[in-house]
């Protein structure tokens, strides 16, 4: 079955963004109150913790932006994509490869990024990371072919894989106590709202058509932001502690190697296998990841016995709840992913909702996500460590409602935008709570490891969650009368169930707790 989106809908065709750093606190970390800073954190040479004054905002302003920008871009793309194909002449194909290449680069080098960054600084990482994705978007915007366009892509993921593992070191290293807990919910509030402001703001500028340049302005948008992000970033960022004895680790090419391999065979088939109707290499492919990754584990675990610096500590594994976070985040990002992906091709191809329409409605769910991510912490203490299980309940019951508000070919009227707030609320519960959890619970000295390996599970979530739960929608589109309805229907039962399983991860925790 072809992929509707590449005959006039603009869903998101490959799920993306990510992220992760870490803090080190006084013992196991909980959601009870503000974590306070204990033992050497990394504070040595001029890369000093706590920074206070003026320009901690300042910082703290442009680490975010360049963030901010990176998830923007994997989703701005989407609702530009009719435009795209018509005029660049761009085949299924290689529309498919426009919207994915980006997500593919930026998936398979995040480890990387994040290895890189312990080993060369977290300051240079960011900002050559953040040169490199903004020449690549003025490129993009100057594109004369599909060739070029997917080239450009692949570099621009190349440049937000190098900058968005830094961005949680750098809170790391600058933030301590409360200052650090304000920090980290800001973060959160705009790590969860890139997904659907990217599809608010591809509608606008495509509907805008600013200076008859179609969709250019989606990637050009970008440079003016990040030029002025490259004058600023020098200035107000940390500089990097040269003497910082885990610079000495090492770079363990064979674990990069084999990891980047096996990300590579699990990305490429779930992104594109929908398109190509899951041919059988798709099928190898996933087969040969699975085996590398566990030839990665075994690499690792041989390496951390040899007294070396496996890409992954184990330490970070075996912190408290990690692993658990690690799921519930995941859960969270694909069903956030998969909702994306089938209520913006409902709402576009079967409603004839233009783009600007469809962005519109998905800033109800923005906004609503990112206001939870900013002001959770204000709820009672003792309601904290239920809120992630809580909020994927809301989220399952929102699921349901959309489906109830969208059945028989209807728009929804108000009830799909109020369906849009309380499921954003709920997806922001879940997400937050979770993610700060799990960022206090990892020592300062694999801050590096954990920001890639969260960053990892994020994007991988996300990439899954439009496989799977996109893959369900469109199956189900050949099936009679308001085929689409139905489909979405089907996609929403389906998606309020995989919310109350991560649900159920998450309330296990508590219930232990």
């Amino acid at each position: 079955m072809r992929n509707p989106v590449l005959n006039g809908a603009t869903a998101p065709l490959a799920p993306r963004p990510a992220m992760p750093g870490t803090t080190t606190v006084a013992g196991p970390a909980t959601l009870h109150g503000p974590a306070t800073a204990s033992g050497p954190a990394a504070d040595s040479g001029t890369t000093k913790p706590g920074r206070a004054g003026p320009r901690a905002g300042l910082l703290l302003a442009t680490i975010l932006m360049g963030q901010f920008m990176a998830l923007l871009d994997v989703f701005i793309v989407n609702v530009a994509a009719p435009t795209i194909r018509t005029d660049l002449h761009a085949s299924g194909a290689a529309l498919q490869l426009v919207i994915a290449g980006y997500t593919i680069s930026y998936a398979v080098l995040l480890i990387t990024g994040a290895r890189l960054g312990h080993l060369l600084g977290h300051r240079r990482l960011f900002v050559t990371g953040l040169a490199v994705f903004t020449a690549a978007s003025l490129a993009c915007g100057l594109a004369q072919n599909s060739g070029e366009l997917i080239g450009f892509r692949l570099v621009q993921g190349t440049g937000s894989a190098l900058m968005i593992p830094q961005v949680l070191s750098l809170l790391q290293l600058t933030f301590v106590g409360e200052a650090r807990t304000r920090a980290m919910s800001v973060y959160s509030a705009v790590l969860a709202s890139g997904a659907a402001l990217g599809q608010s703001l591809g509608g606008i500028l495509v509907s805008a058509d600013l200076f008859g340049a179609g969709w250019r302005p989606v990637f050009l948008v970008n440079v003016p932001i990040g030029a002025a992000l490259l004058l600023i970033a020098p200035r107000v960022l940390p500089r990097d502690d040269r003497r910082d004895p885990a610079r000495r680790r090492g770079l363990d090419l064979p674990g990069l190697t084999v990891l980047a391999a096996a990300v590579t065979l699990l990305t490429v088939p779930l992104v594109l296998g929908q398109e190509e109707g899951w041919p059988m290499w798709g099928w190898v492919c996933l087969g040969l990841s699975v085996l590398l990754f566990g030839l990665f584990m075994a690499l690792e675990a041989r390496l951390a016995r040899r007294g070396g610096a496996p890409l992954v500590s184990a330490r970070v594994l075996r912190a408290p709840g990690m692993l658990r976070a690690a799921v519930v985040i995941m859960t969270t990002m694909a069903v956030n992913a998969g909702f994306l992906f089938a209520v913006a091709l409902h709402l576009q191809s079967a409603l004839g909702f233009s783009a600007l329409r469809t962005g519109l409605a998905f800033a109800f769910a923005a906004v609503s996500f990112g206001g939870v991510g900013l002001t959770w912490r204000r709820l009672p203490v003792s309601w904290r460590s239920w809120l992630p299980g809580a909020g994927l309940l809301i989220a399952a019951a929102s699921f349901a409602g959309l489906g109830l508000a969208l059945r028989g070919g209807g728009d929804g009227g108000a009830g799909l935008y109020v369906c849009l707030l309380t499921l954003g609320a709920g997806l922001g519960l879940g997400f937050s709570p979770t993610f700060t959890l799990a960022l206090f619970t990892v020592a300062p000295q694999d801050a590096a490891d954990a920001s890639g390996l969260l960053a990892t599970v994020t994007q991988l979530g996300q990439l899954i969650g439009v496989a799977a739960l996109g893959t369900l929608y469109l199956n189900r589109l050949d099936v009679g009368a308001h085929s689409s309805a139905h489909a979405f229907a089907v996609t929403s039962v389906a998606l309020a169930a995989v919310s109350a399983a991560g649900a159920a991860v998450a309330l296990g925790r508590r219930r232990r707790a």
